[in-house]
């Protein structure tokens, strides 16, 4: 008797484990598909983080870089920011090695620099009303307009003259400092002129303003040239942004009133504008020659 109840005591354990299996089977399938659910949520916001990363890293890059048939362009100054300084060193060209040199001024280091910081937004204002008003005298009907400020054909009054050579004076100083040269050993150069681009077709090839260029083999007494702003990009015009042309990539300028662009005149800056889509851009270009054989004064008042 006591070894059948053995026996049976030993078949009711059996019995029991037998009959826990499929729940403990239950608990273990459950706890593997609520892990795999996790892993699966895990991966599903891994993907959605990396996506948000991608295009806020996208949005960074188109910033500063677009793409166009030309390949990669680089803004380097953009029409709604505010620049105090910004330069960008490049290597010299051997245009310098064959005019005379002139110490303390011929270019040892080249490159580009825009600033928003010397020239106020109301003076760029005031001095575009005034080319507004001389160019509203004459000009071509193909697009592009120039008005030379020493033509000694425009009457510019007193106001203009002595506020022109107050920025001259702002613009040369800057460009001195920023190359470590002389400013009293620059001369202000011809042409020195304000620009007005339209979207009008070009009627000759002066109106074709669109082609690169550069400045020093155009007018060769240019050692430094800048460019003085009137107008804002997307703002007043669309297009004509200042394309500087560089081996594998182009980085531009977009214009804002007040913003000046200056660079070494040589071909290590070979430049174009883009063509005016709509509205009108205006600007002053003045510039610099380290020989004084090939220096002008001021306006006069006339």
């Amino acid at each position: 008797m006591a070894a059948q109840r053995r026996a049976g005591s030993r078949a009711a354990a059996s019995g029991g484990a037998g009959a826990g299996a499929p729940g403990e089977e239950r608990r273990r399938r459950s706890s593997v598909m609520k892990g795999n659910s996790q892993k699966n949520s895990q991966r599903k916001w891994l993907k959605v983080a990396f996506l948000l990363s991608c295009a806020v890293l996208g949005c960074l890059l188109s910033r500063n870089y677009l793409f166009s048939e030309e390949g990669v362009t680089e803004v380097l100054a953009h029409h709604g920011e505010i620049l105090k300084d910004k330069f960008i060193e490049v290597p010299c060209s051997e245009d310098y090695d064959s005019h005379k040199r002139f110490e303390g001024c011929t270019p040892r280091k080249c490159g580009r620099g825009i600033t928003d910081a010397i020239i106020s937004r109301g003076e760029a204002e005031r001095i575009r009303r005034l080319a507004e008003k001389g160019l509203s005298l004459g000009g071509s009907d193909g697009g592009a307009s120039i008005l030379d400020l020493h033509s000694g054909a425009l009457s510019l009054g007193k106001h203009f003259v002595n506020m022109y050579s107050e920025l001259r004076q702002r613009i040369q100083q800057k460009i001195a400092l920023t190359f470590g040269i002389s400013s009293a050993s620059m001369y202000l150069t011809k042409p020195t002129f304000f620009s007005r681009i339209n979207s009008s077709e070009a009627k000759t090839t002066h109106d074709e303003y669109w082609h690169p260029h550069i400045d020093k083999v155009t007018y060769g007494s240019f050692d430094y040239t800048s460019l003085l702003y009137l107008s804002d990009y997307t703002e007043d015009f669309g297009g004509g942004r200042f394309v500087f042309m560089d081996e594998g990539a182009n980085r531009t300028v977009e214009p804002r009133a007040g913003r000046v662009s200056f660079f070494t005149s040589g071909t290590e800056n070979l430049h174009r504008v883009e063509k005016v889509h709509w509205g009108t851009r205006y600007a002053i270009t003045i510039s610099f020659t380290c020989n004084p054989d090939h220096g002008i004064g001021d306006p006069v008042i006339t």
